[in-house]
């Protein structure tokens, strides 16, 4: 079928984030499209998912929003934040800039906000029509149908489609379709970390203020385990605690009285005790979610249906790159459209150029989970970043990028696998050289550049 037939019958398997950006952005290109979600509709109901209450959005993200229209009405939904603010155990804190470049910086935004803006928009289009309550239980994949229980009736019903774009989160129910066929080669796989997440709050002062400093993205790094915070519009703080299940120090299963949490956070994070008057509530009624990579490939089948979003590439919260992957993938499916004549080679072309991508973002998002909980602290680490931070004030962008901006702040067209490998040997790069006393912070700027170019292209040479 030719992608150019507007008459498509194409049918979207969830609502979330990336399924309702997807769905206006092919009512905007005239398709007529049907989107099925299992939650109730969060603009008229509370809803609970067990997700993050608030994400980061960076220019990755802010491209798939602008392909919408809609960049300047998210802005008005976002905390710019600047850096990262650490507190150690005592309290102390140092901040550690996400660029040196003015206007460089990402944002919170709660995921709920932003969720209901797409569905406003899409809703704005004859063509797109949202059921809720309605939850996809099996997938035909060869004839473009799915059976859902429909919430109205209380009965299994079935939805011919043309093509079926599955993006129903991490538990896909297209993926798992695509995971029992036996006709073609589908590999997948799914990776749990230890470690689970547990979300807290701080609220806002009495006067509706931040209790803490509120453009940062805050981390009490501790080794094997961190606490972070978002700001929030309102004045609250949205903290995520990550910790191991089990294991010796610190874990989640060991810490469940009262006077355990209470002896955990002053020994830990004494400096936010004061601003959680209920923390001990919050901790015994929030759950602890695992955290989770899933990989698999291909994206399509039987030139019928495709999977993107988490659905694809469900990746680790730590590089906050989740959200702004799936409405990146957005922007490359609708330049694959521009580029093919049906649906069938627009969707292989798509699975096998983002494919690479979502593996190195995958692998990123592990590597910053370090980074964030131990090498923060680390001395060097921090010496790399003040040498980053001047060479990003001084040059351009196609002149020096640190890791963190070639994944988050990208020259345009710069893929998540180039900025990984660009990315890795100037980490290996600058450490060598500050280890070896080769290069030192305050060391003539156009020297250090042309020093770091050199040792990162043998590094790179050297992995080739």
């Amino acid at each position: 079928m030719k992608t150019t037939n507007k008459k498509t019958n194409i049918l979207i398997t969830g609502a979330g984030l990336c399924g309702s950006l997807l769905g206006l952005r092919l009512a905007q290109r005239g398709y007529h499209v049907d989107i099925l979600e299992k939650r109730p509709d969060m603009r008229k109901n509370i809803v609970d998912g067990g997700r993050s209450i608030n994400l980061a959005l960076s220019d990755r993200g802010l491209a798939g929003l602008k392909l919408v229209g809609l960049e300047e009405k998210v802005r008005e939904l976002c905390i710019p934040m600047n850096g990262r603010l650490i507190h150690d155990v005592e309290g102390n804190t140092f901040a550690s800039n996400y660029s040196g470049r003015d206007g460089e910086y990402i944002n919170s935004i709660s995921r709920e906000e932003l969720n209901k803006l797409l569905l406003d928009e899409a809703d704005k289009y004859e063509d797109v029509q949202i059921d809720f309550n309605d939850a996809v239980t099996a997938v035909d994949l060869k004839n473009a149908s799915v059976t859902y229980h429909d919430s109205e009736t209380d009965t299994e019903k079935e939805w011919k489609a043309d093509i079926v774009l599955g993006t129903d989160g991490a538990g896909s129910v297209v993926r798992k379709a695509m995971m029992k066929q036996r006709d073609y080669l589908f590999s997948h796989s799914m990776n749990w970390l230890p470690h689970g997440y547990k979300e807290l709050s701080i609220p806002p002062t009495d006067d509706g203020k931040w209790r803490i400093e509120k453009n940062f993205l805050h981390i009490w790094p501790r080794g094997g385990f961190m606490l972070i915070a978002l700001p929030n519009l309102d004045g609250s703080f949205t903290l995520t605690l990550f910790m191991q299940y089990d294991g010796d120090g610190p874990a989640f299963n060991k810490i469940k009285t009262d006077q355990e949490i209470t002896d955990f956070f002053t020994t830990y994070f004494k400096d936010v005790m004061e601003h959680i008057p209920d923390l001990i509530e919050q901790y015994h009624t929030n759950p602890a979610p695992p955290l989770g990579t899933v990989r698999c490939s291909p994206w399509t089948a039987y030139g019928t249906s495709l999977i993107m979003g988490d659905s694809a590439h469900a990746i680790v919260p730590f590089y906050g790159q989740g959200m702004n992957a799936s409405f990146e993938d957005v922007v490359v499916f609708d330049e694959m459209l521009d580029q093919h004549e049906n649906w069938s080679d627009a969707f292989t072309a798509f699975s096998t150029n983002r494919k690479p991508d979502a593996d190195a973002i995958a692998d990123l998002a592990l590597d910053n989970f370090v980074e964030m909980r131990d090498s923060v602290a680390n001395p060097n680490f921090q010496l790399k970043r003040q040498i980053e931070m001047r060479l990003e004030a001084a040059f351009a962008k196609a002149e020096y990028q640190s890791k963190y901006s070639l994944v988050t702040f990208p020259k345009e067209g710069i893929s998540y696998r180039e900025a990984m490998l660009r990315g890795r040997a100037q980490d290996k790069a600058i450490l060598w050289l500050l280890e070896n006393d080769q290069i030192k912070v305050d060391d003539d700027l156009n020297d250090l550049l042309k020093t770091i170019q050199q040792k990162t292209e043998e590094v790179l040479w050297l992995r080739n």
